[in-house]
């Protein structure tokens, strides 16, 4: 992708004001919001995943570790991780998954998430999946990953950056941490490129999901906000053009299932 044009679209909010959904929020309040909306939909976040795509966040997710090929001697840094979803499926691809327990940050994956509740019900997944090895925790946020500078061959952040107070802040972090030739790959929700897909797309996402999410969860409101974060996250081309910015090479996207999801991919040169 050229670098031409992309500084026309941005991602960044400035100020003292964010977005959370459609609401304005002060940039101090917004991670507290997120943090209770995922505390909320924890114990059913993976279940709900399924229902909402129908399953194809599972291919979207593919898309990812394929495009990152995971290799024996490859670090993964899973941002926003979660319940470890990518990271468990990246160790899977593994020949054999480092000689690192859930404690020691030298393992071959470390998934880092801001919410506690996530991350416990992804270990003791982790754990009932017999993941007991090549796997670390640790409870950070993603504008100040608690880890050197340099030391991670990859980044992955799946549906977790619409989520970030200053998305750019994150894309520095991102930076930091990877080695040089490091890997950046950001799969998230984004704008549908299909003229009659989109409006399917809106009526479904704004009717079906967050009576989906009550029916499952008892929680309308933290899917009526997911809803509203995927409208309020930049276009690709923005997202494209803050990782540029953010120091990143070779960059580019590519759209999955008609742009209801996109791929990003950069390098640390």
């Amino acid at each position: 992708m050229d670098r031409e044009g992309l500084n026309k679209d941005t991602a960044g909010d400035g100020g003292n004001a964010t977005h959370f959904g459609f609401q304005t929020v002060g940039t101090s309040e917004k991670a507290s919001l997120v943090r209770g909306v995922f505390d909320q939909v924890a114990s059913r976040y993976d279940l709900m995943n399924d229902l909402m795509s129908l399953g194809v966040h599972r291919l979207w997710k593919k898309a990812l570790l394929d495009t990152l090929a995971p290799r024996p001697d490859m670090r993964l840094l899973d941002m926003a991780g979660g319940t470890g979803d990518i990271a468990c499926r990246f160790l899977a691809r593994l020949p054999q998954i480092g000689q690192g327990t859930e404690k020691n940050t030298d393992s071959a994956a470390i998934v880092c998430d801001a919410n506690a509740a996530m991350m416990e019900i992804g270990r003791a997944r982790a754990l009932d999946r017999g993941v007991v090895s090549g796997l670390a925790w640790v409870c950070g946020d993603a504008e100040a990953i608690p880890l050197p500078e340099r030391c991670m061959d990859a980044y992955t952040i799946a549906f977790g950056l619409r989520n970030v107070t200053h998305p750019e802040a994150a894309m520095a972090e991102a930076y930091r941490v990877l080695k040089p030739g490091g890997r950046f790959l950001c799969l998230e929700f984004s704008h549908v490129a299909l003229p009659v897909l989109d409006r399917l797309y809106d009526l479904y996402s704004f009717s079906v999901i967050p009576a989906l999410g009550g029916a499952v969860t008892g929680d309308v409101e933290s899917y009526r906000y997911l809803v509203e974060s995927i409208r309020r996250f930049p276009t690709q081309k923005a997202l494209a053009s803050t990782m540029w910015r953010a120091g990143f090479e070779r960059v580019s996207y590519r759209n999955l299932s008609g742009g209801i999801a996109a791929l990003h991919s950069a390098w640390r040169i």
